[in-house]
């Protein structure tokens, strides 16, 4: 297993007070405010307050820096599960300000719409093969805005996995017109248009990738020459005037049955409708090395010109899992960098901050939060710099131990 100091790795830390702060949550029913400090180059992970109130099994983290707001959706499988609202306060305590009701099984949740990207929210429901969306600010009151329920004719290649429709994640296109949900169950990509107004989703053709793949978690990479205008008051992405659609946005996504990490291109025809044509799929491993049998990737992360997996319960640092690093060419396609340890397993969250000079490794069964430095210019990942243990830790395969991580920034 690779060690290396950071010291002598990213020397760029040094010399530099730092604070920074993030929220993980633990299937317990906890959400926890960490903050991060150095002095005299030594690090410190500490938890600063921890609150209650987002369900039975808090999944998914979503913070709105703006407007200092913490939502929070809970896993709970049957029966009704929540949404819930948090303000923040400057020392990043949480205080509940809504709770309602959704379908059960919620995995994830993205802002979207209104002026400011920010006036609703969806969710992606594993268990009840849904996907809901909420007018914000949420009220005790508030009752989902839509609801789309999918079915499937029979299962899938892989039965035990896709007997269902099974939505693991939503997310945003980086004009803010389009909602994507990777369904893994149904071996599809969905995808939305949003009128940013209204709120309402309209349903766009799906992708469907080949059978067993499993899609799960997405991310857009937009190349440093593309300019994005922002489009207030547009229902879909039009070009305006004689202004062409922007070219050369990539989609990642990580595909947990398969194992894969996939690119695609992304086009926006003039019939209103984002689109989506495969051009990559690479394991996430040393020369496209298959993953060892159980392991399962998780999410995908992009900084600037690097992607980012996590893969679990491949011990490749044993008892550790691993992170893969990839870099994007001019062009969108990814090429494998290394394979650096996850400092703890079943890494299902992480989160890169917005300097771009940390990741923080949310490892679900240690139930650790690992803190690992970044050269923003390399892309490449150092050691861990500091850790944290959160609650009670998991065991594999179940829906205990740290369930999510994010930055407070």
């Amino acid at each position: 297993m690779f060690k290396s100091n950071p010291q002598l790795f990213f020397p760029f830390l040094w010399g530099f007070s730092i604070a920074e702060n993030l929220y993980a949550s633990h299937y317990s029913g906890t959400i926890s405010y960490l903050t991060l400090a150095e002095s005299a180059g030594s690090y410190s992970l500490t938890q600063t307050s921890s609150i209650q109130g987002c369900g039975a099994l808090p999944s998914w983290l979503t913070y709105n820096a703006a407007q200092s707001m913490l939502y929070c959706s809970d896993e709970t499988m049957y029966g009704s599960a929540s949404l819930s609202a948090f303000s923040a306060a400057s020392n990043g305590a949480l205080t509940q300000t809504a709770k309602v009701s959704t379908q059960p099984g919620g995995v994830a949740n993205v802002l979207y719409g209104g002026t400011d990207g920010a006036g609703f929210i969806a969710i992606a429901h594993y268990q009840s093969s849904s996907l809901s969306t909420f007018r914000l600010p949420l009220t005790s009151s508030t009752a989902a805005l839509q609801l789309f329920k999918y079915t499937m004719a029979k299962p899938g290649p892989n039965a035990s996995r896709q007997d269902a429709p099974h939505p693991h994640e939503v997310f945003i296109d980086p004009t803010g017109a389009f909602l994507l949900a990777p369904d893994l169950g149904a071996d599809m990509i969905r995808i939305y248009s949003i009128d940013k107004t209204s709120g309402e989703l309209t349903a766009c053709p799906s992708f469907n990738t080949t059978g067993g793949t499993g899609p799960r978690h997405g991310i857009f990479w937009v190349p440093p020459t593309t300019s994005l205008r922002p489009r207030s008051r547009v229902e879909r992405y039009l070009p305006r005037d004689n202004e062409a659609a922007p070219e050369g946005i990539k989609l990642y996504m990580a595909n947990e049955l398969a194992n894969t990490v996939s690119a695609f291109s992304v086009s926006y025809p003039s019939s209103g409708c984002l689109t989506l044509t495969q051009t990559q799929s690479l394991n996430p491993y040393p020369g496209n090395k298959a993953a060892p049998k159980g392991a399962k990737v998780a999410e995908v992360r992009v900084k600037d010109g690097f992607l980012y997996a996590t893969n679990r319960n491949d011990k490749s640092f044993s008892p550790d899992d691993s992170v893969a690093s990839f870099s994007i060419s001019s062009t969108g396609s990814i090429s494998f960098l290394n394979l650096t340890s996850s400092y703890g397993t079943y890494p299902r969250t992480f989160a890169i901050n917005k300097a771009g000079t940390f990741l923080a490794i949310g490892d679900q069964t240690t139930a650790n939060v690992a803190i690992v430095a970044r050269d923003p210019t390399t892309g490449l990942l150092g050691s861990e710099v500091a850790s944290l243990r959160i609650g009670s830790a998991g065991t594999p395969e179940n829906e205990d131990g740290l369930s999510s991580v994010v930055w407070a920034e």
